[in-house]
């Protein structure tokens, strides 16, 4: 299974993705997108199996993961403090990979129903759904 982790900032959410993902689903090639290079080396040094940065990365690879993950910014244009181009998120959107999406409240953009939840507990969510999904042989 190809999973496509696409993060920002100084991407601390796909620094643990990549480190769960690869600690619980050791067969999943782990593909590390960052909106900027402190993202991408934080996903790279936590085991992504490659890694790449910037706009056009977010779109080729869309194209070819299985399942994409990450904040839900990651399908809403200029969220994350405008590192999500528009074409970005059209990219992750129109991708026909799974999309697991995280609902993390920040960057003006809130997710009702999820302020209490923390991000270990959300990405232990996303390991339970990888796996149902590698289980089921259900990536495309």
């Amino acid at each position: 299974m190809n999973i496509l982790i696409i993060d920002a900032q100084g991407g601390g959410i796909g620094r643990q993705l990549v480190s769960a993902v690869k600690e619980n689903i050791p067969d999943a090639f782990v593909t590390a997108v960052g909106t900027n290079s402190a993202a991408t080396s934080a996903m790279l040094k936590a085991g992504a199996d490659i890694a790449a940065t910037g706009e056009n990365a977010v779109i080729v690879n869309s194209r070819k993961a299985d399942v994409i993950t990450g904040p839900v910014g990651i399908v809403i244009a200029d969220a994350l403090h405008g590192e999500i181009t528009p074409a970005m998120a059209k990219a992750v959107a129109q991708s026909s990979a799974r999309r697991i999406l995280i609902p993390v409240n920040h960057c003006d953009n809130i997710v009702v129903g999820v302020s209490s939840l923390n991000i270990s507990k959300l990405i232990q969510d996303v390991l339970d759904e990888l796996s149902v999904l590698s289980n089921k042989n259900n990536c495309r």
